[in-house]
């Protein structure tokens, strides 16, 4: 699903020469749940942000569910971001203005899909995270845990080969982050690839592979044992 090799990201200004990352390596496979941990200013937002396209990289190889992404302009990488993945940031980033429905809608919008299909994937997406009922409520009027929730759904709604979340359980206390980690867990078993960034040692351990970040290099790799539905695929 994601293959980076040899990757490096510098950032330079007049004076400074920053080195994000440096012979960076990493392989997920379709369908896996893989947690990022490592220090602050280890280069976790970088790649994170890389692997979402949003930011390009200087040198190494990238490829996103087999497509080489070096050198392709900006259009066909919002392409290859719209088809592909989805987001879930730690701040939520819903339109307080809008409600739960219009929120999910909003990406949904640029993708062509017609107004009956944006409904359909809407409603499917809420179901699916447990708040079909609260679709005409506004984000004030929810929990963080719910808000999450909404904003989980809006990635699902475009049915992503890849889901990246950069701390997504930051803004909520433990009992709300194991819901949401829960879902989370549901959603990598249907198939969905999860890549993770978490400070949270209890998440990062629930996952299927924890990837060790620091100084801008792999550290470390740790593996689960592989569970009986591994086992049986």
């Amino acid at each position: 699903m994601l293959r980076m090799q040899n990757l490096s990201k510098v950032y330079r200004t007049h004076m400074i020469e920053t080195h994000a990352l440096r012979g960076f390596a990493i392989h997920v496979k379709e369908g896996e749940f893989v947690t990022v941990t490592g220090p602050s200013g280890s280069g976790k937002t970088t790649f994170l942000n890389i692997a979402g396209l949003l930011e390009t990289f200087n040198d190494g190889e990238y490829l996103l569910d087999g497509v080489n992404v070096r050198g392709l302009d900006d259009n066909a990488r919002a392409r290859l971001r719209n088809e592909k993945l989805g987001f879930i940031f730690q701040g939520f980033n819903l339109i307080p203005d809008l409600n739960l429905f219009d929120n999910v809608d909003v990406p949904l919008r640029y993708r062509g899909f017609s107004r009956a299909e944006r409904k359909e994937r809407i409603e499917q997406a809420l179901t699916e995270v447990g708040l079909a009922s609260r679709m005409k409520h506004y984000p004030a009027e929810l929990s963080g845990g719910q808000q999450q929730r909404v904003a989980i759904a809006r990635a699902l709604a475009g049915s992503p080969r890849l889901l990246l979340a950069d701390e997504p359980t930051g803004n909520l206390d433990s009992q709300m982050a194991r819901s949401v980690m829960e879902l989370m867990e549901q959603i990598n078993a249907r198939g969905t690839t999860i890549l993770m960034v978490t400070h949270d040692p209890e998440l990062a351990r629930r996952s299927q592979r924890n990837v060790h970040i620091i100084d801008g290099q792999v550290s470390d790799l740790v593996r689960k044992a592989p569970s009986l539905v591994d086992a049986s695929a």
